[in-house]
């Protein structure tokens, strides 16, 4: 077990080492820097697809339960309001950062 493990401790530290390297200058011309408004654009999609995803599911929720007890209607409509708020500000969130991080 202890040999293993010296031999999986040297695997690793042999597969390190290229991170020491050094590597070209990262600036605003530089091969890095060309992947981040494609990177921006997937996050932006992501966060859009499941924020449009819970916003679905808590919308059927809310038909569900008014649904069922439509004396309630008033308290399930704040609840759905101030949910679909917060599921909506991950989204702006998302922008906020991708467009700060772009720019």
């Amino acid at each position: 077990m202890k040999t293993k493990s010296v031999l999986l401790l040297m695997a690793l530290m042999f597969f390190a080492i290229p991170m020491f390297a050094q590597g070209g200058a990262a600036g605003a011309g530089s091969a890095a820097n060309i992947w981040v408004p494609v990177t921006a654009g997937f996050s932006m999609a992501i966060a859009s697809g499941l924020c449009a995803l819970g916003q679905g599911k808590a919308i059927a929720g809310a038909c569900e339960g008014i649904a069922r007890n439509p004396s309630a209607f008033a308290a399930i409509r704040f609840a759905l309001i101030f949910g679909l708020v917060l599921i909506e500000s991950l989204a702006l969130y998302t922008f906020a950062i991708i467009f700060i991080k772009v720019n």
